[in-house]
């Protein structure tokens, strides 16, 4: 796709377009500094109707629990910070070698007021991603989250804040599995988890995975263009702890 070749990028400021898609690689960020930005983000959108916006990201160790999460599925986090956070879903690991994204979406509009249909596209977004660097993978309802055979490889965890998405979704490329063992994953101790190095043998250029994902993504979900957020517009550097705004959130997938 055109429009994603770093050489036709084009950085343009927040409300100039929209009907398109912004996006921005933070590359590896802290999560709480990533958990603030979304919270200026979407409190922008919801207040000046911004283009929607997408964020790709790695983080540093670190566990998450959901709001339905239970700490006993921490079971050993040792040194690895764990945050509570506004997302659905349970406890889950986030470190580098993984690709996460965050979609900031109006579901508001006409076409998009169906939560379930975000996540079953984020989902797709996911399984044609895979399928192009010759990875078959899977929906196994009634699970969120995208898998390989009985292995699970990308998981999602969403909040929706007054009609805007938030939080998002975490693929396994040449993540570390052994950080897994430390919790049980999305609180299905059933599940084994996987990657895209473990699955194919091999590990991959997150640059690539990131690339495929976000010209899936903008195929799903039908956008006409994708542009690259103005570095000057998310004031990258935040730590500070977010405050807690009253969300709706969805999946079981972390």
């Amino acid at each position: 796709m055109k429009t994603l070749h770093r050489s036709d990028r084009k950085r343009i400021p927040l409300g100039s377009m929209m009907g398109s898609l912004l996006f921005k690689n933070l590359g590896a960020m802290d999560y709480l500094a990533a958990l603030s930005l979304q919270e200026r983000l979407v409190q922008r959108k919801q207040k000046e109707k911004l283009p929607d916006i997408i964020l790709l990201v790695e983080h540093p160790h670190v566990f998450t629990i959901g709001r339905s999460g239970k700490e006993s599925n921490l079971l050993c986090p040792g040194e690895v910070p764990v945050h509570r956070t506004g997302r659905g879903g349970d406890v889950t690991y986030h470190g580098p070698g993984q690709m996460v994204i965050y979609p900031l979406l109006d579901l508001t509009s006409t076409l998009r007021r169906d939560v379930h249909r975000y996540l079953r596209q984020v989902e797709q977004s996911l399984i044609l991603t895979l399928d192009g660097f010759g990875l078959p993978s899977e929906r196994r309802p009634p699970w969120t989250g995208v898998w390989s055979g009985k292995r699970k490889i990308a998981s999602i965890g969403i909040a929706v804040r007054r009609g805007i998405t938030c939080h998002g979704l975490a693929l396994n490329v040449n993540t570390d599995l052994g950080y897994f063992k430390r919790i049980i994953p999305c609180g299905l101790a059933w599940a084994e988890i996987t990657s895209m190095r473990k699955e194919l043998g091999r590990a991959l250029p997150m640059e690539q995975v990131q690339e495929k994902f976000l010209a899936h993504f903008v195929r799903v979900f039908k956008y006409a263009e994708v542009k690259e957020l103005c570095h000057e517009d998310i004031q990258i550097g935040s730590r500070s702890e977010p405050r807690e705004v009253p969300t709706t959130s969805a999946s079981n997938g972390f």
